[in-house]
């Protein structure tokens, strides 16, 4: 529904007003708009980068994540998400190996997300790209986000989906583990090398941190890490040296980089991520994805949490809930498995803890199965009903041809 209220004062101009903006085309902000404009919304979604894209993400989707992607109407397969059955962990003495309790995909962000914004402009949201908000607040009633050429889109509610960037004005509060830096990278590897991975995610811990390798689609594998800000000054902060330093650590993760291409020259990298943070605070804005709360990587549940913030914002806002009771819900949904995943995180960084834990992985595997169903969104949380009813879905995005980023 878009309405015009009375003009600003000295504009002489009446101003449309929009049901919902969404700031951020990520999972949060791409599902959240496409639920709102089937259900006959007027949206609004801007997204800062005007093309596809890459961004530091461990690139993991969990069963949750799997269903609520199916719930809009995207099948991950047919975007040829590559299948993930096993978890392996290495701590400089070979891999320990089991089955991860629910079959999971692998998919690079560049793919699903623009297959999601996609759905949504295929459901009636308006989509601005490469454009960027630089001001958000309330006004009269209504929010007002500033647009980088000057312009103003107002609406009765603002919904926040900018992943782990904090838009200015809006910076989240520090959460329990706030010391890692992330990085990311895509890869070719040698054949013999792909084989081995294929169908694994495999964890790999190194002094003052935790690096993640799995393959995606169209050949390439995701290598996505963080590690402590002090322990990566003191190699200078130089990307080969910190390679050199995982290889040096553990010869499993050397024999799996023999032969690899990078795919782009430097790697992704972004600082200060909020870890262990569940957002509180009830001040009418929406929070989605990172912006409500940010799960440790190594817990792959991110892209779940987005997913689900997104289906459960669209069900509290489409049946006349507040922002408020949307933030009190959520948070009583995702406290106790983001502070069980930042417990371990602290673990994972150090080296005597890593030695400890690899271990007891060892020697009781099936603590990894555990690990899974203890960071894992519950199954009772999970809604259930299409997002988007069959009549209203736009067709499934087919996946393109492959490129390299």
């Amino acid at each position: 529904m878009v309405d015009a209220v009375p003009a600003l004062r000295g504009t002489g101009q009446a101003v449309t007003v929009r049901d919902a903006v969404v700031i951020g085309g990520g999972p949060a902000g791409a599902t959240l708009a496409q639920a709102l404009a089937a259900a006959g919304r007027d949206v609004v979604l801007v997204e800062r980068e005007a093309g596809p894209h890459d961004k530091v993400c461990g690139e993991f989707l969990s069963q949750e994540a799997i269903h609520y992607l199916r719930r809009s109407g995207l099948e991950p397969s047919r975007l040829e998400a590559v299948p993930i059955a096993e978890v392996a962990v290495s701590a400089g003495r070979g891999p320990v190996t089991c089955p991860l309790p629910f079959t999971a995909y692998s998919l690079s962000r560049r793919r699903m997300d623009e297959a999601l914004i996609e759905l949504a402009r295929g459901a009636g949201s308006r989509i601005l790209r490469g454009r960027s908000v630089q001001g958000l607040e309330r006004c009269g009633g209504l929010w007002a986000a500033r647009l980088d050429d000057g312009d103003t889109i107002r609406a009765r509610d603002a919904f926040l989906a900018t992943g782990k960037h904090d838009l200015r004005g809006w910076k989240r509060p520090p959460g329990s583990q706030n010391d890692l830096i992330g990085l990311k990278l895509h890869l070719s590897l040698a054949a013999g090398q792909a084989a081995a991975l294929a169908g694994k995610v495999e964890l790999f811990l190194f002094p003052g941190g935790y690096a993640g390798l799995e393959s995606i689609e169209a050949g390439q594998v995701n290598l996505c890490l963080v590690i402590c800000k002090d322990a990566f000054r003191r190699i200078g902060q130089n990307w080969p040296a910190l390679l050199d330093l995982i290889q040096a650590s553990d010869l499993h993760f050397a024999c799996r980089m023999a032969g690899a291409v990078p795919l782009r020259d430097r790697p992704l990298a972004i600082a200060n991520i909020p870890y262990g943070l569940v957002e509180g605070r009830e001040d009418g804005c929406w929070r989605l994805g990172d912006q409500a709360a940010v799960i440790p990587s190594f817990a792959g549940e991110g892209m779940s949490i987005a997913l689900h913030s997104a289906a459960l914002a669209a069900h509290c806002y489409l049946g006349g809930g507040t922002a408020a009771e949307f933030t009190r819900r959520l948070r009583s949904e995702l406290s106790g498995q983001v502070r069980r995943a930042t417990l371990l995180s602290h673990l994972l960084v150090q080296r005597q803890a890593q030695a400890a834990l690899a271990l007891g992985v060892r020697l009781w595997p099936g603590a990894l199965g555990w690990v899974a169903a203890a960071t894992r969104i519950q199954a009772a949380a999970l809604l259930s009903s299409p997002a988007v009813s069959t009549d209203q879905r736009p067709a499934v995005p087919v996946a393109p041809q492959a490129t390299a980023p």
